[in-house]
């Protein structure tokens, strides 16, 4: 059974471990991000769970703009209590875990809970090799991103929120 939660301090090593299977060096969040993560958006960094094990997560802050801009990777803030934009750093689900559905499951479960505190829509950068997979779940494609995080091409995804 999978259980989704939010994340907790005493996670990190699983997270940590999570994030270097699913993402580049360069690319992968680091010890320090992920413990400012947990401490400041605690509501918008969530873990699966299955059976107990840490088998994904998901997390990023609410932001002014509609797209990512680089430096959310190393400076966060606390979300508003309403309206912005959610955005998705980071979607990872170990390699144990993968075609299962819990990537899914943790992309609806930030989407339940970014209509909840009335965000405008969800936000994210992929590379080309996933555009079609967040068209399938309802996402956009804005075009070649801004961002050269990692010294990859990204694209902008977004997808708007229904308002309350």
């Amino acid at each position: 059974m999978i259980t989704i939660r939010n994340a907790k301090p005493e996670d990190l090593p699983a997270l940590i471990a999570i994030e270097h299977l699913c993402f580049s060096l360069g690319e992968a969040a680091t010890q320090e991000a992920f413990e400012k993560r947990i401490r400041l958006i605690p509501e918008s960094f969530f873990v699966a769970e299955a059976d107990g094990i840490i088998a994904g997560l998901i997390n990023g802050p609410v932001i002014e703009s509609p797209f990512i801009t680089d430096d959310l990777f190393q400076t966060i803030k606390e979300n508003p209590a309403s309206g912005g934009h959610q955005t998705i750093l980071g979607l990872a689900v170990s390699p144990t875990f993968q075609n299962r559905g819990i990537a899914s499951m943790l992309l609806a479960h930030m989407e339940a809970s970014a209509k909840v505190s009335g965000r405008v829509t969800i936000t994210l950068t992929c590379k080309d090799n996933l555009i079609g997979y967040y068209e399938r779940h309802g996402y956009l494609n804005n075009g070649v991103s801004s961002s050269d995080h990692a010294g990859e091409i990204w694209y902008n995804m977004s997808k708007p929120l229904p308002l309350r």
